[in-house]
């Protein structure tokens, strides 16, 4: 079996994943993911989707991921991973949709409009 390439997204990172069997590697951008997410709660985004089939000793993970800040971009690493467990075996379906690995989170920044500070916050009304 060769690489298996996803291509996960969320907010304004675009992530491209690609797995193979393996021992549970997870590189991302040419650096371990210990070393490309500092924070832990990032790392824990990246490998849900693994440790809910149990499969996080059994494939290795290469990730190129660009755009957007830490979070955005584990989000899109989590998408991409869950696709390519998909495609790797039908039988995850089931237990990813369930958690909800499988879906899209579609929310982005709403854009500034004109007379207000930001998208919804309004300038203080005064009445006098």
């Amino acid at each position: 079996m060769d690489q298996i390439l996803t291509v996960g997204r969320r907010k304004t990172s675009k992530a491209r994943v690609f797995l193979e069997k393996g021992t549970g590697v997870i590189i991302v951008n040419k650096k371990s993911l210990k070393d490309y997410f500092g924070r832990e709660v990032a790392q824990m985004v990246v490998k849900q989707p693994l440790e809910a089939v149990q499969m996080s000793k059994g494939v290795d993970i290469k990730a190129t991921v660009r755009g957007g800040g830490s979070f955005g971009q584990a989000g899109a690493i989590q998408l991409g991973i869950a696709r390519a467990l998909v495609k790797f075996d039908e039988n995850f379906k089931p237990s990813l949709k369930k958690e909800g690995f499988l879906t899209r989170d579609s929310r982005k920044v709403e854009r500034k409009k004109v007379g207000l500070r930001k998208a919804r916050k309004r300038p203080q009304y005064s009445k006098r």
